[in-house]
């Protein structure tokens, strides 16, 4: 899942954009270095991901927080209305779920099953339905 979405094939030179698979402990190590040689295998290019020891992780610029929700203001709104605070407008699970259905990843299937738990107005609801669709239309 990790290579399938984003581009690894490309040596970046600065470092909080770099592709990179961190681990707690010799098997997630394991894990992560097979992961690496099946993508290697499968796409047949090089890849530049790094496997490394897990040390300290820094939040990204507030802008890259939820970058796709913070895109569609309806939505955007809805969920700062529950969270103004900005730290927990980004480390709401609400939140989460919104920023993966607005970049395509669930189905609307999915979507149906959670609307209820995801705080929308009618408004915020219809225009994720329009998004979650359009992708769907596109598969």
């Amino acid at each position: 899942m990790f290579f399938d979405n984003h581009s690894p094939e490309y040596n970046v030179a600065v470092r909080q954009y770099m592709s990179a698979i961190f681990y707690h402990d010799e098997k997630q190590q394991k894990a992560a270095l097979e992961a690496l040689e099946l993508a290697r295998q499968k796409r047949g290019i090089k890849i530049y991901t790094l496997i490394m020891p897990y040390k300290k992780l820094y939040l990204a610029e507030t802008y890259h927080q939820k970058y796709y929700l913070q895109l569609v203001d309806v939505l955007k709104n809805d969920i700062k209305s529950y969270y103004p605070n900005f730290i927990d407008f980004i480390n709401s699970t609400a939140s989460a779920r919104i920023n993966g259905y607005l970049k395509g990843m669930g189905t609307m299937e999915r979507l149906a099953e959670e609307f209820e738990d995801l705080g929308l107005s009618d408004k915020g609801k219809k225009r994720l339905i329009e998004i979650v669709d359009s992708y769907q239309e596109g598969r």
